[in-house]
């Protein structure tokens, strides 16, 4: 057996990877399904997009789509694994720090940066049964990062499903596996900055099951009045995250698992390596000042240079 790769540009980057070889295109058709349907039901940036729709709505009870709703419970179920600190209420918080556009157009602001009340998840209500979802008013959901990682997850579980092959999916700093894995496992580099080359500083990690999830500080940042800004909400203030590390990876059973925790430890600072351990999470942080590595749990030790 083979192993085969392809890489485009969606929900970030794109890379997926199979152990064998002939099953690249079907692989590479499952997965562009599961992405198209999951950005046109998440995005925050498409004015068609389902999420849109159901803001623009907020007030009212809303019958949404299987794939919307899933991806709604996600995001609560995000919001009470971390206490609160991974939150999809922060739309609007958000965009006031200047997120409000596709990433590629967003520019810096002159005023200084302001603080905007977030309303809580628990304020969100869903009637799976029903198929339906109530939104306060004035309530912006932003899926944003639960949404990618539950499209990384899906994606390598459909094309795993189709082509009876091992998967790996990436979508910027969300990686989901799935299938029967390479025999010492699918080896994963863990840097700052996804789209950095296999030289960056980082470090090389094989996993075998489940997802691997980074965030960081480092790559969304824009100039914000004297200052700048950074694409991670903390709920409890409606301002970016407090620069304690300046990336965050997470090894968990699934990706969403991984990127709840991750940005939630972003969000925690000084707390994240006690909740990780608590939680059985093992993870790789890096301080914002000085870039000093700590790892938490079973997470690798990594090799020095001679």
């Amino acid at each position: 057996m083979s192993a085969a790769s392809a890489r485009e540009p969606a929900l970030g980057t794109t890379a997926l990877v199979v152990t064998d070889a002939p099953a690249l295109p079907a692989a590479r058709a499952a997965v562009t399904e599961v992405i198209a349907a999951v950005d046109a039901a998440c995005s925050r940036f498409r004015d068609d997009s389902e999420l849109q729709r159901l803001n623009r709505r907020a007030g009212h009870v809303v019958a949404v789509s299987e794939l919307l709703m899933e991806a709604i419970a996600t995001a609560l179920w995000s919001a009470a694994a971390t206490a609160g600190a991974v939150d999809p209420t922060v739309g609007q918080a958000v965009v006031v720090c200047g997120y409000d556009r596709d990433f590629a157009q967003v520019a810096g602001h002159p005023s200084p940066l302001r603080a905007t009340r977030v309303t809580g998840w628990r304020t969100v209500t869903i009637d799976r049964t029903a198929g339906t979802v109530h939104v306060p008013p004035g309530v912006t959901l932003d899926l944003g990062a639960s949404a990618k990682a539950l499209a990384a997850d899906r994606a390598a579980h459909a094309a795993a499903r189709r082509c009876a092959t091992g998967v790996l999916v990436a979508l910027g700093g969300d990686v989901a596996v799935a299938g029967r894995a390479p025999a010492a496992g699918w080896r994963v580099r863990v840097c700052e900055d996804h789209r950095a080359g296999p030289d960056a500083p980082g470090q090389t990690i094989a996993i075998r099951s489940g997802g691997v999830a980074t965030s960081s500080t480092t790559v969304r940042r824009w100039r914000r009045g004297p200052g700048a800004a950074h694409h991670i909400v903390d709920p409890a203030t409606g301002l970016p995250a407090r620069e304690v590390w300046r990336t965050a990876t997470v090894a968990a059973a699934s990706c969403v698992e991984a990127n709840a925790a991750s940005t939630a430890a972003i969000i925690q600072g000084e707390d994240a390596a006690s909740w990780l351990a608590g939680a059985g999470l093992p993870a790789r942080l890096v301080a914002a000042a000085g870039g000093a590595v700590t790892t938490v749990g079973d997470w690798p030790a990594e090799r020095r240079a001679a």
